[in-house]
């Protein structure tokens, strides 16, 4: 399914050597999932907490998962999305929520 994939971007790393091997590196995107136990206001608070996404963006990205059963979050090298899905799950099961993210190549 060809899936209309949000612009939200993480907020770019301090480190100009970082930056440059992850401008070279092959990018992944992060993906969050629906289930019907998670609420709204977690998953807002998760999105801005980790992903540094604004509130109203968060909300509209929540929605969308809502609605849609999930959500293209942000594109970055594989390192940081799977850094970002585990904190993601960590801050979900301290509190019992099965919130669950993903990781797809970008060409997928």
């Amino acid at each position: 399914m060809d899936r209309k994939k949000t612009p939200y971007m993480a907020k770019p790393l301090a480190d100009d050597e970082t930056r440059e091997k992850d401008r070279l590196a092959p990018l992944y995107w992060v993906v969050m999932h629906n289930d019907p136990v998670t609420t709204m206001d977690f998953v807002v608070n998760i999105i801005m907490k980790v992903f540094s996404i604004d509130y109203n963006d968060a909300v509209d990205i929540m929605y969308n998962i809502h609605n849609d059963g999930l959500e293209y979050i942000t594109l970055m090298p594989l390192e940081r999305a799977e850094m970002k899905v585990e904190q993601v799950h960590l801050a979900a099961r301290r509190l019992n929520y099965p919130l669950t993210c993903t990781i797809e190549p970008e060409q997928a």
